[in-house]
C-alpha cells in the first residue's frame, strides 16, 4: 500500500509541472495589456515601464514563469492588479467558500444520485427505474445556471423562503455555522448538485444492473441470502467506482462553479475568476486557476487511495 501510494504521488510531480505551464501560457495567450485597467489614460512611459518593472512584466516569458514557479513553490502568488492584495490571501479566502459549497452540493448530489441509481439499478425496467432515470437525464440536461436563477425567482423572490445572493446575512463573505448562513448556502448548494445527481445515479444504475447479472449474485440467492444481504454486496462491489466518480464530481464543482457562483454572488472561487477575466488580473487569474488545478489533481491521488483501500485489487493490478 505504501509502495503504491509514493509511486502515485511520484506519478503527479510532472501532471502538476505540465499543469502549472498550460496555466501560465493560456493566461499570457489572451490578448490585452493586464496593466490597461490600473493605468490613467495620460500614463507617460515612465510610469508604465516602472509597473511593468514593479509586476515583472519587462521580463521574457521564460524568466517570469521560472519566477512565477519558485514564489509559488514558497507560497506567493503575487499582488493583484486590481486590489493591490496578496493573491494568496484572496484566493484562501475564496477557495473556502468555493470548497464549502462543492463539498456540501457533492454530498447532496452523490446521496440522491446513489439513491436513485441503486433503486434503478435494483427495480430494473420497473416504473421506478424508469422514473429515477428520467429524474437523472432531467438533472444532466438542465442548464444549472438557469435552474439557479429559477430557484431565485420561485425560493426568494416568490415564497421569500431564502436569501436570493451573498454568503450571509447582509453580503458579509465571513462564515459561521449558524442557520443563517446556511439558508444563504442552500440554494447555490442545491442547484449545484443536480448535475453530480445525474450523473452518479446513471452511473451507480449501470453498476447495479452489471453486478446484478454476475454469477457470486446467482450464487448468493442459492444459499438462501435475503434481499438485504445480497443488496449489501451490491453496494460493496459498486462503491469504489461510485467513490471515483463523486471524487471527480468534487473537482469538477470546485472549477467550474463560475456561472452558479455569479448567478448567486457567492464570494468563491468561480466569483473571483469571473472578477479577475473581466479586470484583466493575470496574478489573480493564474493564481486562482494554479491553486484549482491542485486541488483537483490531490483530489485524484486521494480518490485512488481511498479506492485502494475498498477494493485492494486495484493497487495489485
Amino acid at each position: 500500500m505504501i509502495a503504491y501510494l509514493l509511486r502515485r504521488i511520484l506519478y503527479t510531480l510532472p501532471i502538476m509541472a505540465g499543469v502549472a505551464l498550460v496555466c501560465f501560457a493560456l493566461v499570457h495567450l489572451a490578448p490585452g495589456d493586464p496593466l490597461v485597467s490600473i493605468l490613467p489614460p495620460d500614463a507617460s512611459q515612465e510610469l508604465q515601464q516602472q509597473l511593468k518593472t514593479l509586476y515583472g512584466f519587462d521580463r521574457s516569458l521564460p524568466e517570469q514563469f521560472a519566477s512565477w514557479v519558485w514564489r509559488a513553490l514558497q507560497g506567493d502568488l503575487g499582488t493583484s492588479i486590481a486590489t493591490s492584495r496578496p493573491v494568496a490571501g484572496e484566493v484562501i479566502k475564496a477557495v473556502g467558500n468555493t470548497l464549502r459549497l462543492a463539498v456540501v452540493a457533492t454530498l447532496i448530489g452523490f446521496f440522491f444520485g446513489c439513491l436513485f441509481g441503486f433503486v434503478a439499478g435494483y427495480f430494473r425496467n420497473s416504473i421506478v427505474d424508469r422514473a429515477a432515470s428520467l429524474l437523472s437525464v432531467l438533472g444532466v440536461s438542465v442548464p444549472h445556471y438557469w435552474l439557479g436563477m429559477v430557484l431565485v425567482i420561485v425560493f426568494a423572490a416568490q415564497l421569500n423562503w431564502l436569501p436570493a445572493t451573498g454568503a450571509g446575512p447582509g453580503g458579509s463573505g465571513d462564515w459561521a455555522w449558524n442557520w443563517e448562513h446556511v439558508r444563504h448556502l442552500l440554494l447555490p448548494a442545491v442547484t449545484m448538485s443536480v448535475i453530480p445527481m445525474g450523473i452518479v445515479a446513471r452511473t451507480v444504475r449501470a453498476l447495479v444492473a452489471e453486478i446484478l447479472a454476475q454469477e457470486f449474485v446467482v450464487g448468493l440467492r442459492a444459499k438462501g441470502l435475503t434481499h438485504f444481504g445480497v443488496f449489501r454486496h451490491v453496494v460493496k462491489n459498486a462503491a469504489p467506482t461510485a467513490l471515483a466518480v463523486m471524487g471527480l464530481q468534487l473537482g469538477y464543482l470546485l472549477g467550474g462553479s463560475i456561472l452558479i457562483e455569479t448567478v448567486f454572488a457567492w464570494p468563491g472561487t468561480g466569483f473571483l475568476l469571473n472578477s479577475a477575466i473581466f479586470q484583466r488580473d493575470l496574478p489573480l487569474l493564474q493564481g486562482t486557476i494554479l491553486v484549482l488545478a491542485m486541488f483537483f489533481v490531490v483530489l485524484n491521488v486521494a480518490v485512488d487511495v481511498v479506492q485502494t483501500l475498498l477494493d485492494p485489487r486495484i493497487a495489485r493490478s
